[in-house]
């Protein structure tokens, strides 16, 4: 480890949270400081003294406050399609301030200088924020998504590789969108929303729900839509 480089504890050792050890290790500088990856934190019992790409796995989330009051920085990569708030719930039971918890931006990433992304937030290789872009506290995009002017993403929501909205569009807090989505101007997506990978959205999404297709619409549909769609 350089002597300028701070340790950094990542939350969970599943896909997301290789890839974003991966990257910080190919590139330290990512992160908001320089770092170097001494651990993962995983509930899994299985995992405790294991390695996972020889990064070993520490213990459990719970000790991450302990991490950072030895002066680790911390950063939460949990969450799938199945339990897309899972991420948001993990940072708020912590309840940790935005000061222990790394932002990482991949040097291919591109950021326009009137956007802005929050704490805990991760921007693979290829993400591009076009103008005024506004990235919450503890996203995750993953290579190539495209956030084009005024769009707006919540808290913990993610977006699976190559996602692509145009402007204006609001995500919500703990939102989850596929590979591969689109989503057209103006549109919502509600908080804890899921929309399926290659769908194009033409339709706010509301809040909870999970829209598929192109174009998307709800897999369960309510009798409200049901309705809708018979007129």
């Amino acid at each position: 480890m350089s002597a300028t480089a701070r340790p950094l504890v990542v939350l969970g050792s599943g896909g997301a949270a290789r890839e974003v050890a991966q990257l910080l290790r190919a590139c330290p500088d990512a992160a908001s400081v320089p770092v170097a990856v001494a651990g993962f934190l995983d509930d899994d019992p299985a995992r405790a003294g294991t390695a996972v790409d020889g990064v070993p796995v520490l213990g459990p989330t719970g000790e991450a406050a302990d991490h950072a009051a030895r002066g680790a920085l911390l950063l939460a990569c949990v969450g799938k399609p199945g339990a897309p708030a899972s991420r948001q719930r993990l940072v708020d039971r912590l309840g940790l301030p935005d000061e222990v918890w790394a932002t990482v931006v991949h040097p291919l990433a591109s950021v326009s200088p009137d956007s802005t992304v929050g704490a805990g937030s991760v921007l693979h290789a290829g993400v591009v924020l076009t103008a005024a872009v506004t990235v919450g506290r503890h996203v995750y995009l993953m290579p190539h998504v495209v956030l084009t002017h005024d769009d707006d993403v919540g808290d913990a929501a993610t977006s699976g590789a190559g996602v692509r909205l145009a402007g204006g569009v609001s995500v919500g807090a703990a939102a989850y969108l596929g590979s591969g989505a689109l989503v057209r101007e103006h549109r919502r997506i509600g908080a804890g929303a899921v929309v399926g990978m290659g769908s194009v959205v033409l339709r706010d999404v509301p809040p909870g729900q999970t829209w598929a297709g192109n174009p998307a619409r709800p897999l369960t549909p309510s009798p409200a839509a049901l309705l809708e769609a018979s007129l």
